[in-house]
């Protein structure tokens, strides 16, 4: 019996948000993951960046401030340093709690590309806010650049960028390459990094790339069996945070759109986990999609909590 391939995304409760958290998040993490490998599944493993790739621009940043011979980093950079970060972190300690198990099997991460159109709306409205506070003078002079943006009143001024919708995975022929001869595979971190096709040059763009939606398109590209989106709750719930609150603990593509249409689904944390599902289902309707905790997923697999999605 072949195994059956998943895609795993994990949040930013898999990995915390500082250096130190995440070397210890990850430990747990890697229980998990380690877990599902047991289970017999092949994974594809994705994962959330924001906190990360954040630290990481306000460090370029600060460096091009105290040395002015230095180029501050540009978000295409600073996406990629984010994905080897937090991959090598990732692969590190699945290796180790893989060993432990007696399971000898290479984890590898791979730097992935994604392509964007540069005519995509997001590039016209950014919404993603990223970096440091900066004062209004400093703020000014991001404008004077072309960059996008925002005040938060009280704090000061802070970066936003795009974040368009992603097209083709560059490098997916590797990933399937890997997947298909039973390796775990990290790719797409953070979204991928976010690139613009020019002939055969690939240009690396000022944006970022949700991870729920590559979550989708990794899955449906590489036809799995399963998309598990890893999150902070244990399922998902309809009115979430109001008294009224009601787990969901199944539901069809066609009700998931109903929902929608309902404006059910936060549009900041689980409209995009929702449309990402839909995405995959839609291109892979044998599929079935999982929504739950990183802590949960054990009792999820036995169908006591979670949310399954299916076509």
């Amino acid at each position: 019996m072949s195994k059956k391939k998943a895609v795993v995304s994990l949040g930013h409760e898999a990995l915390g948000y500082t250096t130190l958290e995440q070397h210890d998040a990850v430990r747990l993490t890697a229980k998990a993951l380690a877990d599902l490998l047991e289970a017999d599944y092949q994974l594809t493993i994705t994962h959330s960046n924001g906190p990360q790739v954040s630290m990481i621009h306000k460090a370029m940043t600060e460096l091009r401030r105290v040395y002015i011979d230095y180029t501050p980093a540009p978000m295409c950079v600073c996406s990629a340093m984010s994905q080897g970060y937090v991959g090598y972190d990732i692969q590190n300690a699945l290796r180790s709690e893989l060993l432990n198990r007696g399971i000898a099997k290479t984890v590898s991460t791979i730097l992935t590309q994604v392509t964007v159109d540069p005519y995509d709306e997001a590039f016209y409205e950014p919404t993603k806010v990223i970096g440091r506070y900066m004062s209004k003078e400093d703020s000014e002079t991001e404008i004077k650049k072309g960059n996008y943006v925002k005040e938060d009143p009280g704090k000061g001024f802070r970066r936003v960028v795009a974040a368009p919708k992603p097209i083709d995975i560059v490098e997916i022929e590797a990933i399937r390459a890997l997947a298909n001869a039973d390796q775990v595979v990290i790719a797409c971190g953070g979204g991928g990094i976010p690139v613009i096709e020019q002939k055969h040059t690939l240009k690396g763009a000022s944006a970022v790339i949700e991870k729920d939606a590559i979550a989708g398109k990794l899955a449906s590209d590489l036809a799995s069996d399963e998309l598990f989106i890893l999150t902070n709750v244990k399922c998902v719930y309809k009115d979430y945070g109001k008294d009224t609150q009601t787990p969901i603990s199944s539901m069809t593509v066609a009700q998931a759109k109903d929902y929608i249409e309902q404006n059910v689904f936060g549009a900041g944390d689980m409209l995009p986990k929702i449309e990402a599902a839909i995405d995959y289902l839609e291109k892979v309707p044998t599929g079935k999609v999982l929504i739950t905790s990183l802590g949960s997923i054990d009792e999820a697999l036995k169908g006591k909590t979670g949310t399954v999605i299916t076509k």
